[in-house]
């Protein structure tokens, strides 16, 4: 069944519990997005759900409402499954802001943590288990837990974990769960695996979309340059200095993106890089310091395009097209969240021009290119260090946060550096 879109009333016509309630106000969460409207009361009367909806849009309280509410009520478990370890940090993050004083106990099951404190914390008998689908696995298959007392799943960014390859275990975990089980699942583009398994794992689930599989925040200015890898790094110089506040970079590799880090650095701005080859604790910490403020440019791969949330980010920079159109809107979806507007730039090269034409038949609209600016001199390579750890302690895999760095840049003189580049029309590629 397909839900239509309606205008939101206040948290107090969904059926929440009072003391529940009391919480969602004293958060200062009144009036519902458009997603937590129509899922939360069709989860508080038992139905499976599939919720289309882009990131930003509020889909934690969606399902975290009603499954704290529920769970309260039938002493029972709820499982919710996350492509990434800092989605499934932040999802518990947002269930203990509204479940705390309700005396909800959580269990954050995620790679690169202590499986001693996660063990401690599964014999806690937590209420909910938050978790990425591997490491859930794991605990598993060492008889460390069980999901016999489950009654509700939630599976989050399903899209993302099938494009990571998480289906096989995904299938492995709702076959481990009791078959009488609430699920819901939620997602931002809706492939034919994805509809394939909701027709197998769910009861007649009610299909409640809030914008078409594939659009980005309509709120968002999007926009692409037409540029070589070799002034790139320029051209950066040029938006950063232009366009305030914080920023999100996208580079499509690991190297990619230190390389990115230790040049943005050099151009006077802070900056932190996270990627698969960080530890968890830098991980964190280079998150905390972008929510914080203390970092204005966070250089990512693909591994943080569903696994931020971090309000009022102003820009996000493709540095690099992503190598799948879904995850443009995912990356894009960091900004302009919420209602609120944003903004986004792609760098491309000529070549790429197929590429562009494939994310603006997914989004169903035109990217207009940016006529090139007069970029800045090319800046000399100068190594800045990675800011100290937080608190003085070195975290594994190398240089951690603390102490801001003096930042340099010096542009290169003499017949080093590029040429200015001349004004581009708004037209050809």
């Amino acid at each position: 069944m397909t839900q239509k879109h309606a205008n939101a009333p206040v948290f107090t016509t969904l059926g929440i519990a009072p003391k529940l309630l009391e919480v969602l106000t004293h958060l200062k969460f009144t009036v519902p997005t458009p997603i937590q409207h129509q899922c939360i009361p069709a989860a508080l009367e038992g139905k499976d759900i599939v919720g289309i909806a882009q990131t930003g849009t509020g889909k934690t309280l969606a399902f975290g409402v009603p499954m704290i509410q529920l769970l309260s009520r039938n002493k029972c478990q709820g499982l919710i499954l996350l492509p990434t370890r800092e989605l499934a940090l932040q999802v518990n993050e947002v269930l203990q802001s509204i479940g705390r004083q309700l005396g909800l106990r959580t269990a954050v099951l995620i790679g690169g943590a202590s499986s001693r404190e996660q063990i401690q914390a599964i014999r806690r008998n937590p209420h909910i288990i938050v978790s990425t689908p591997g490491r859930l696995i794991d605990h598993l298959q060492q008889n460390n837990l069980s999901l016999i007392n489950v009654k509700m799943i939630v599976l989050d960014e399903a899209d993302r974990m099938f494009d990571i390859g998480f289906a096989p275990q995904i299938k492995q975990i709702l076959n481990y769960a009791p078959k009488d089980r609430q699920t819901m699942m939620f997602s931002a583009t809706m492939p034919g695996p994805i509809a394939e398994m909701a027709n197998r794992y769910m009861r007649t689930p009610w299909r409640i979309e809030v914008a078409p599989s594939g659009t980005p925040a309509a709120q968002i200015e999007q926009e692409v340059f037409v540029i070589g890898k070799e002034l790139r790094l320029q051209l950066l110089d040029k938006i950063l200095s232009d366009n305030p506040g914080t920023v999100l970079l996208f580079s499509r590799t690991k190297h990619g993106a230190k390389k990115i880090t230790m040049a943005v650095r050099g151009m006077g701005h802070s900056a932190v890089e996270i990627h698969s080859n960080r530890s968890l604790a830098q991980r964190k910490a280079a998150l905390a310091g972008f929510k914080s403020g203390r970092f204005r440019v966070l250089v990512a791969t693909d591994i943080a395009a569903r696994g931020i949330d971090v309000t009022d980010i102003a820009l996000v920079i493709n540095f690099d097209l992503p190598d799948n159109p879904d995850d443009y809107v995912h990356r894009i979806g960091r900004t302009g969240r919420a209602g609120a507007s944003g903004k986004a730039i792609s760098f491309v090269g000529p070549e790429e021009r197929r590429d562009v034409q494939q994310i603006e038949r997914l989004i169903k609209k035109y990217i207009p290119v940016a006529p090139l600016p007069v970029l800045p001199p090319r800046r000399a390579q100068v190594f800045i260090p990675e800011p100290r750890s937080f608190g003085g302690q070195h975290s594994g895999g190398g240089r951690s946060f603390g102490r801001r760095p003096q930042y340099a840049s010096r542009p290169s003189s003499g017949t080093g550096g590029y040429s200015r580049a001349p004004q581009r029309s708004r037209k050809k590629w």
